[in-house]
């Protein structure tokens, strides 16, 4: 796969990040078998293999399993961790955290940062994350707090470089003017069938500021994918089956699936949006790896945009 900058961080990685989110097979820890592990670890494999070198990770997926068994793979592959980028994230708090009657809730303090990122670096079984991410915003948020955690974890070594997830830009230019050195990633929804980032500023900002957008659910949960589909009580269903045919007809010109083409919809963008494959299935993943070589026209790129907006440009 081709190489991208990732922000003004130096660190360089392929154009396709690989999720872990969906690796432990479940969100319960308690339901993590010896099998479901061993599934998980062999789609890590696959993404490794396949050339992905940006793997996408958070404390809160399948509260921690997620990490530690990509951790044990690292552990397996010699020279594995040399050659990947290592991106994680905190800030969301589980209901019953500490106490029984606490909320489900964000919470950006001091505390809470640097104790979610020592949890992290634990189950990673690594001395340092490359890209350490705010996952959801905390209304409560203190930027001297969050700046002050954010020089503390890089001065210790733990953190190479900071980013955030899920923020308006507004969010992010309030972080950034108490920070001293540059958010270098911003992971939001972006796919055909949400398209606020291109109308809000979000990718804008990513232009102007130099911040790479990450793309979660690229392919919209699934019914960007081949075998995708709507539900009959889905009030844009109509449309959503009419872009589901917009991608077939592009595919079938291209020889490609229809993710894939969704994909390569995506990396066509000038803010150079990296979209997270999340699949678990190694089919999946080293499929979309097709996303990388495949160059949309504008004239295709434009009429799937038109599909997903479901009314014709002003």
């Amino acid at each position: 796969m081709k190489l991208q900058p990732i922000g003004a961080s130096g660190l360089t990685t392929t154009r396709l990040s690989y999720g872990c989110m969906r690796i432990a097979g479940t969100w319960d820890p308690k339901e993590v078998t010896p099998e479901r592990e061993a599934v998980g670890k062999s789609a890590v494999r696959a993404a490794y293999e396949a050339g992905y070198t940006l793997f996408d990770h958070a404390d809160i997926y399948c509260r921690g399993e997620c990490e530690r068994i990509f951790g044990l793979v690292l552990r397996e592959e010699p020279g594995m961790r040399d050659r990947v980028v290592i991106a994680t994230k905190c800030g969301i708090r589980f209901p019953g955290e500490p106490n029984a009657d606490s909320p489900h809730r964000y919470d950006f303090s001091r505390e809470h940062i640097l104790r979610s990122c020592e949890g992290s670096l634990k189950r990673l079984g690594v001395d340092v994350i490359d890209i350490y991410q705010l996952h959801r915003p905390d209304l409560l948020m203190d930027p001297h707090e969050i700046a002050g955690a954010f020089t503390q974890l890089r001065e210790q070594g733990k953190v190479k470089y900071f980013g955030v997830s899920n923020f308006l830009p507004s969010f992010v230019d309030t972080l950034q003017e108490f920070l001293d050195q540059p958010l270098v990633v911003n992971q939001v929804e972006i796919h055909l069938g949400r398209l606020d980032c291109f109308y809000d500023g979000t990718l804008d900002q990513c232009i102007r500021d130099n911040v790479t957008p990450l793309s979660w659910s690229p392919l919209g949960g699934g019914f960007l994918g081949e075998g995708g589909t709507v539900s009959s009580d889905n009030p844009r269903r109509e449309g959503l089956l009419a872009l589901q045919t917009a991608l077939d007809v592009v595919a079938k010109n291209h020889g490609v699936s229809r993710s894939v083409v969704a994909l390569s919809w995506l990396l066509k963008h000038p803010s150079k949006i990296v979209p997270i494959v999340g699949s678990a299935n190694p089919d999946h993943i080293r499929n979309a790896v097709t996303a990388d070589s495949l160059e949309l026209t504008r004239e295709e790129w434009y009429r799937l945009l038109v599909a997903a907006r479901m009314k014709p440009l002003p």
